[in-house]
């Protein structure tokens, strides 16, 4: 059995996971979906940049000097996050759209499964740099937050409780 010995990560890696942090906390905390929504993918985000300030060396890549997003050099430094960087590229119109303030631009079952999924990025980029890592959001409270809006949201007869009277 071998031990891998990591690279000490930078403390500019450090401070990106902890606003990664904040910004799950934040989002877990927001009361609207296209806050939330908002947040959590600028949690992963700032996941994303630990990750390229950890791995990438500037001017090591010979392709064309053209801006390129987070994600796609997120997919460059770390093959292994490449499927992530693809989802998340996937909803940053959707989260610029929420940015500017346009409602229902996300469902509330979307914004809640975002914060889920920044939530495992953000703890699978922890361990992938080295980093301990401890869960940001209590594991029930956006299922519990999504079934409640489920049940509301459902056109079902409501059952009283019948009332009892004092004999």
């Amino acid at each position: 059995m071998s031990l891998r010995t990591l690279a000490p990560v930078p403390g500019q890696s450090r401070d990106l996971l902890a606003g990664s942090a904040r910004e799950l906390l934040a989002a877990g905390a927001a009361d609207d979906p296209e806050t939330r929504y908002a947040r959590a993918h600028l949690a992963a985000l700032r996941a994303s940049a630990a990750v390229l300030a950890a791995r990438a060396r500037p001017g090591a890549s010979r392709r064309s000097a053209r801006v390129r997003s987070a994600w796609v050099l997120l997919a460059e430094v770390a093959p292994e996050l490449a499927e992530w960087a693809t989802f998340f590229a996937a909803g940053a119109g959707k989260r610029a759209a929420a940015e500017a303030g346009l409602r229902g631009v996300v469902t509330e079952r979307e914004a809640d499964d975002l914060v889920r999924e920044a939530e495992t990025f953000l703890a699978l980029v922890a361990r992938s740099l080295g980093v301990a890592h401890q869960p940001v959001l209590d594991p029930g409270t956006l299922d519990a937050g999504l079934l409640a809006h489920d049940l509301l949201s459902r056109d079902m007869p409501v059952r009283e409780t019948p009332q009892r009277t004092a004999s």
